[in-house]
């Protein structure tokens, strides 16, 4: 058999293959694209980081520093924002913000599951409705309420604020109890358990997915959150949070990048380092959430 034969023969036991050659080509560069595009803006906060002020102003975001080995932007960033009294902060919010939200959110997508009372569906629709209200537009009124009750400038006030009724979370712990039997609870209630017992000790060890899909959400939100942190939290010096604390080098008189970029990488390796550890929890977590939503 010739070698155009054999060609011809492989064409033909093969039929598209060149169309799906295309195709994978064209996943692999929108992939390739996808990651540049994401990975630019940290590429140059890491280059900017270890820039010294002359090389940051002579120099585009791009080009690489002279040593790699220049630590006084990250040493400058710490001091200058405060940034240890602001871990500090960000992560006690952190821990009585989730704390609170997850024992909020659970207990009542609980009463909504397991209870058939009047008004049941009415609740449901109005935080379907809240959820649809830009929190934008409910700021003014609440910056009233937060500055009649005196919780200005105030770190319980700024929890409070951010463990109110989270709609999602609710969702989330309601789509969870629908797969749990009511069966459960009415073992437990024969067996003379209270209907607290029942919450704590037999449903609220099941819902371990749908508590770890509640925590990546609310915690990057908290972690992150600047506008609220940014209204309500107005004395820096006193009550600087992660968010926050590197406004320090933004000013009238310019914005000072070097220290800025230094400071992002600072807040980077806390979270990093979590999720390092616990990132089978987080997958599993999310792909839970993500099958029970």
């Amino acid at each position: 058999m010739s070698p155009a034969e054999k060609k011809a023969e492989q064409k033909a036991e093969h039929p598209g293959r060149g169309r799906k050659i295309v195709i994978r080509i064209l996943e692999y560069a929108a992939l390739i694209f996808a990651a540049f595009w994401a990975l630019i803006p940290v590429v140059s906060c890491v280059i900017t980081a270890f820039k010294t002020p002359d090389e940051y102003a002579n120099t585009n975001v791009m080009t690489l520093p002279k040593s790699w080995l220049y630590f006084t932007n990250f040493q400058g960033a710490w001091e200058k924002a405060n940034m240890g009294l602001s871990f500090v902060n960000s992560f006690l919010i952190l821990a009585v913000v989730l704390v609170c939200c997850i024992l909020i959110s659970s207990m009542l997508a609980f009463v909504l599951n397991r209870f058939k009372f009047r008004g049941n569906g009415l609740i449901r629709n109005l935080f379907l409705f809240a959820s649809l209200v830009p929190g934008i537009a409910m700021q003014v009124t609440v910056y009233q309420i937060m500055y009649k009750l005196g919780l200005i400038n105030s770190l319980p006030g700024y929890m409070l604020l951010l463990m109110g009724t989270d709609v999602i979370s609710i969702y989330i712990f309601l789509q969870f109890f629908e797969n749990l039997s009511v069966s459960l609870d009415e073992s437990a209630i024969l067996d003379g358990c209270t209907y607290f017992g029942v919450f704590f000790k037999i449903l609220l060890p099941l819902l371990k997915p749908a508590i770890v899909t509640v925590l990546i959400l609310k915690g990057v939100s908290t972690y992150n959150e600047y506008y609220m942190a940014n209204l309500y939290l107005q004395d820096k010096t006193v009550y600087p949070v992660v968010s926050t604390c590197l406004y320090t080098f933004s000013g009238p008189m310019g914005t000072q990048y070097n220290f800025i970029c230094a400071g992002v990488l600072i807040t980077v390796i806390p979270i990093l380092i979590i999720f390092l550890i616990f990132q089978k929890q987080v997958y599993r977590g999310l792909a839970a959430g993500a099958v029970k939503g």
